[in-house]
């Protein structure tokens, strides 16, 4: 049986006072101050943030120790954008009542937005400890260790939510997020397809389902989900997103840009859909340089507050003189995983000078793989940073004391443009991963080389041109890839040309030039390779494209990696390509063209006006074939028609190609790493000498 509280006893309200000290005496304090506090909450759950903050001040003012006043006043301050204000009432609260679940919970949220992740996970644990049937806090505990890359403990917090709520929507959906963001699609679609069971209305799912089945390959039902998202909720600019995105694989680049003016349409401020929306002009090449780059200046004025943005311009940092130290140096990239970008970064890393250099590595995805671990063992600090606010990054960064950040990513998936434009570091530089200016007031170079990016292209950027007195980047030669086999004469003569760039690189200009020189020489035939032919729309719509331009199906062999299950296997099929063709009209060949000259295959490219357009340019100068280096259309169908006429040629570069790379620039690795260094310590002068007197 419940007694009666005695005079003696410790206060039921928690307050740790004993009871004559405390409600006995305050009885009617209490009940007015508890009238005022049931006032403040219902402002509060009505969000009239004023009314409740003056009613929770009154409270305190009674009771200075109040804690549920404490408690969500500390809440209000969060939502009002005070983060250290919020985390110091929530703080005082459980100090004063300690077993209680619901601000353990709300104070870990908070930590958990501001990237304090193992202070987070401390406070939903003792959330649960408290309360082992919430559901949320089990969520948002794996969420957190989910970004803190403990996988295993973050599956059995979905799991464990699971088990409390089978039949909750929001938890399958959940659930489904995470599993996508593990990289496990299939298991994804299998929970958002449960939360559509349980609630066929709810739009998010119906969103993600539509990004898991595209992750799968799946673009015809993935474009089914999003539509039907857009019937549910025709605001949802996520959907509008996605639907791009979608859309942009099949090829129709004006759809997909549609869709991310709409999405812009109902969120001004939507960075990825704003960074999308750069990727695709930048990537296909349609805009003209400068109108490209008034847009991209434009991505910090939507995406970043003015009050921010006038921050980082006066931001001032606490540096050391370089003398008699290392430089500290940062690289960020939501690409350090199997990735073209990481196939460079790796070689790389791997020749930084440990003497000179304190390697940083900011990844901001969560995705892991081999890459990744191999990555991560290169360099002395490894940061994942997946989930973590742009200010909060920043602070890390400057925390870390970096004096040269190097952006590896632009404006592409994982981005972190916000961290660049809040100046996270003295001096910030762009390298390798974007083809293009990111707009940033606040990047000061970006690196590049004389045939990549020259003097005449410097009004593209607003960074600062950094050239490299040699090509911008180093291949170094796959070890798993085949010794070239020669091909073997057939009767009719054939020349097989084409190549294995992705599908959204060939734009409607390249597949115009292929025909011309399919026309130019009746005995070639087109070989196309590439993930996205695994699809028959895709197959279809090439095959309409060329019909278009009177080339026959016959001529056309399309072929999905499927068919080539290992990398040996898909560097062997070059072994069945006499020329390879550099797309035209948007972005030109990177690792792709590395590696068909590496397996002995000739690529012609036509130089541009943009960095987009001359990747394979610089590569081939550095190899010294400045004589497959078009400058016109017509000039690229020739030099083409050349080598199809020399069989004895293209038969010797076979075999001598990949040596002549090996003892080339291209392949210089080391030579990178010392020109990069050269230009990061040059950098990192130039700052001191302009700011430490």
């Amino acid at each position: 049986m419940n007694r009666k509280t005695g005079r003696n006893d410790p206060c039921p309200c928690g307050s740790g006072r004993k009871y004559k000290h405390c409600c006995q005496r305050q009885g009617r304090a209490a009940r007015r101050s508890e009238a005022t506090l049931q006032e403040a909450l219902a402002h509060h759950r009505a969000g009239d943030l004023a009314a409740a903050e003056s009613l929770y001040q009154k409270v305190l003012s009674a009771e200075s120790n109040h804690p549920v006043a404490l408690h969500y006043s500390g809440i209000l301050a969060h939502q009002r954008g005070n983060v250290s204000v919020a985390i110091d009432l929530i703080g005082r609260a459980l100090a004063i009542r300690p077993n209680d679940a619901e601000a353990h919970f709300n104070l870990g949220t908070i930590l958990q937005q501001q990237g304090e992740l193992r202070a987070a996970v401390r406070r939903y644990r003792d959330a649960l400890r408290l309360a082992p049937e919430a559901v949320e806090a089990h969520i948002n505990l794996g969420n957190t260790l989910k970004d803190l890359g403990e996988t295993d403990e973050a599956l059995e917090c979905y799991r464990r939510a699971v088990s409390i709520r089978p039949d909750d929507a929001v938890t399958q959906f959940n659930f489904g997020n995470f599993c996508r963001d593990l990289g496990h699609p299939g298991e994804a679609v299998d929970h958002y397809r449960s939360a559509i069971r349980i609630r066929p209305e709810f739009a998010e799912a119906h969103n993600n389902l539509g990004n898991a089945l595209k992750d799968l390959g799946d673009i015809d039902e993935a474009l089914g989900c999003y539509r039907q998202a857009l019937v549910v909720r025709p605001d949802y600019a996520e959907a509008h997103f996605n639907l791009g995105n979608a859309l942009r694989e099949r090829g129709d680049i004006d759809g997909a840009l549609q869709c991310y003016r709409t999405a812009l349409s109902i969120r001004p401020d939507y960075a990825d859909a704003y960074t999308n929306m750069l990727f695709v002009y930048a990537y296909h090449g349609a805009l003209a340089p400068q109108d490209y780059l008034g847009l991209a200046r434009g991505w910090e004025r939507a995406c970043v507050p003015e009050p921010e943005r006038a921050a980082a311009r006066g931001r001032v940092f606490d540096r050391s003189p370089l003398a008699g130290r290392r430089v500290r140096l940062g690289y960020v990239s939501g690409d350090f995983r199997t990735h073209a970008v990481s196939y460079f970064v790796e070689q790389l890393f791997a020749h930084h000078d440990r003497t000179r250099f304190v390697v940083f590595a900011y990844s901001t995805s969560v995705e892991r793989d081999a890459v990744t671990a191999r990555l991560q063992r290169l360099v002395e600090h490894w940061v994942p940073v997946a989930g973590v606010p742009d200010r909060a990054l920043r602070d890390r960064i400057d925390s870390d004391r970096i004096d040269v950040l190097v952006d590896l990513s632009g404006h592409t998936g994982h981005s972190r443009q916000g961290v660049f434009a809040r100046r996270a570091a003295p001096v910030q530089a762009h390298y390798l991963g974007y083809m293009a200016s990111t707009g940033l007031s606040e990047m000061d170079y970006w690196i590049g080389d004389d045939i990549l990016t020259p003097p005449e292209s410097d009004a593209q950027y607003s960074e600062q041109i950094w050239r490299l007195p040699r090509v911008w980047v180093a291949y170094e030669g796959k070890r798993d890839a085949p010794v070239p086999a020669g091909r073997t004469a057939v009767e009719d003569g054939t020349v097989w040309i084409g190549g294995f760039n992705h599908l959204a690189k060939l734009t409607p200009a390249t597949f115009a030039l292929w025909a011309r020189v399919l026309h130019a020489l009746p005995q070639a035939k087109l070989l196309l390779k590439t993930k996205a032919l695994a699809e028959p729309a895709n197959r279809e719509r090439i095959l309409n494209v060329m019909a278009g331009h009177g080339i026959a199906a016959g001529r056309l062999d399309l072929r999905d990696i499927s068919l080539t299950p290992d990398w040996p296997s898909h560097m062997a099929c070059y072994d069945g390509l006499d020329i390879a063709l550099d797309p035209v009209g948007g972005i030109a060949g990177g690792t792709t063209s590395c590696d068909a000259l590496w397996m002995g295959v000739p690529v012609v490219t036509l130089m541009g006006d943009r960095m987009a357009s001359r990747m394979t340019a610089s590569m081939l100068n550095a190899l010294g074939r400045e004589d497959w280096i078009a400058r016109t259309e017509s000039e690229y169908i020739e030099k083409v028609h050349d080598l199809a006429a020399d069989a004895r040629g293209r038969s010797a570069l076979r075999f001598e190609l990949r040596g002549q790379m090996a003892q080339s620039p291209l392949c210089d690795t080391r030579g990178l790493a010392v020109s990069l260094e050269a230009a990061y310590l040059d950098m990192a002068e130039r700052w001191q000498r302009n700011h430490i007197h």
